[in-house]
């Protein structure tokens, strides 16, 4: 009876060392969430550029970049590539525009992420 007593009265919860690292895991898993967000944000509005230059934009390659360049002074989210960076093709007489790009993020000092982005328009 002493035995059954004493083990409802042990206490049960979570440790100091249990509390830190699933607030070290949390807070690391954050952090490199806020940083990678923004750039797949740019990403996602550098691919509706492209499908909307691919689109209604011109016949010849300066005017495709020219209309790239133009769509970015209006996003004010696209910074990482220019109307010269883009690569233009033609595929069944449709016009095919495809970028690739990396883009490196800091999370802490000497410790960086690479991510390399590439996409082109929709058929």
């Amino acid at each position: 009876m002493t035995a059954k007593l004493a083990s409802s009265r042990r206490q049960r919860g979570v440790t100091l060392f249990g509390l830190m690292f699933w607030a070290i895991l949390i807070g690391a898993t954050a952090l490199v969430v806020m940083r990678v967000l923004p750039t797949v944000n740019e990403y996602y509005t550098i691919q509706r550029a492209v499908d909307k230059i691919a689109r209604e934009g011109g016949t010849t390659v300066p005017e495709i970049r020219a209309a790239f360049d133009k769509q970015k002074q209006i996003e004010y989210s696209i910074s990482s590539i220019d109307g010269k960076d883009l690569q233009i093709t033609k595929e069944n007489e449709r016009v095919v525009v495809s970028f690739a790009y990396d883009k490196e993020i800091e999370l802490v000092a000497p410790v960086y992420l690479l991510i390399k982005y590439e996409g082109r328009s929709k058929k």
